[in-house]
């Protein structure tokens, strides 16, 4: 029986190697393979603030610090953007070009990608590594289940909402959470710095 098992396993196998080599290898697409714990497994469409739509795998290969915020916020979000320039300036200038750093937007109906590009311009952050994406409602639960970000909105132009900032590694697999407004965030420079070394 178990060799039976093992002949079943190499055929597939064999017939899986034969199926991929009839695929056209995108240069982009030379990491290692996509886990179930991988957000690229996302099928969700994300627009960035230059009215761009995009799926999430095509960030695949780079380290991924991201934060949901809402662009209308006046308490929390501007600390976290703070937080997420703080971590950008304290990166390695090598490690910088393998990392994105992702503001994702809670309030999808009224950051539209203009005003997530206005928005981008006045904070100095529309240039890369910094993106901003929104998405449709449900899609930007779904994402923020996967963060567990916690948010609700309490009045028209309020939401209240976890503060995290999280690491995802080139695979996108959410390997570091930092938690709270202000805190140390040597261990997320650290993680950060580490994964966009290996690539």
């Amino acid at each position: 029986m178990k060799k039976i098992l093992i002949a079943v396993f190499i055929l597939l196998f064999s017939l899986q190697s034969c199926k991929e080599s009839d695929k056209k290898i995108d240069p982009a697409e030379t990491n290692k393979e996509i886990s179930d714990l991988s957000i690229y497994n996302l099928p969700s469409k994300w627009t960035t603030q230059d009215g761009k739509d995009i799926e999430l795998k095509s960030l695949n290969g780079n380290v991924l610090v991201m934060v949901m915020i809402y662009t209308s916020c006046k308490a929390a979000c501007p600390r976290l953007v703070a937080d997420m320039r703080d971590i950008e300036s304290k990166l390695d200038k090598k490690s910088k070009k393998n990392v994105k750093l992702i503001l994702v937007s809670i309030d999808p109906k009224t950051d539209t990608p203009e005003k997530l590009k206005s928005f981008a311009i006045a904070n100095q952050m529309n240039q890369d590594p910094w993106i901003f994406l929104r998405s449709s409602e449900e899609n930007t639960r779904e994402f923020a289940a996967v963060l567990a970000v916690n948010y609700k909105q309490i009045s028209p132009i309020d939401f209240s909402h976890s503060n995290i900032i999280s690491v995802f590694n080139p695979a996108g697999e959410l390997i570091f959470q930092q938690e709270g407004l202000g805190v140390n965030n040597e261990k997320t420079i650290e993680t950060i710095n580490k994964e966009a070394g290996k690539i």
